[in-house]
């Protein structure tokens, strides 16, 4: 992994610091993981209304062939949005951490 695979990353985001993130999470990053950070900087960069549900539906069309959302809980198990745009470096949209619900991000 370098900065190059990660064009839509925003602003002062690097690699070590998602891994220490995703470390403090009990996060070992792999490859797929890395696809999730790739997939979640790409949808925030081209949508300027971010809405969880339709985060959501994106990230289950984009890694259906590979499992959907319950492939990316076993991933992200605090969720893929939440605990997926922690590590990614964004903001998660509204909604999406409620402990409450059982976000442990």
């Amino acid at each position: 992994m370098n900065m190059n695979d990660f064009p839509n990353a925003p602003q002062n985001w690097s690699i070590e610091a998602t891994e220490e993130k995703a470390e403090n999470l009990g996060i070992t990053m792999k490859k797929d993981h890395w696809s999730v950070v790739q997939a979640l900087q790409e949808y925030f960069s081209k949508n300027d209304s971010i809405n969880r549900r339709e985060l959501t539906d994106a990230l289950e069309e984009k890694f259906h062939n590979n499992g959907g959302l319950k492939k990316l809980y076993q991933l992200l198990p605090g969720g893929p949005v939440a605990q997926g745009c922690v590590i990614a470096g964004i903001q998660p949209p509204a909604g999406s951490i409620d402990q409450s619900f059982g976000s442990v991000v």
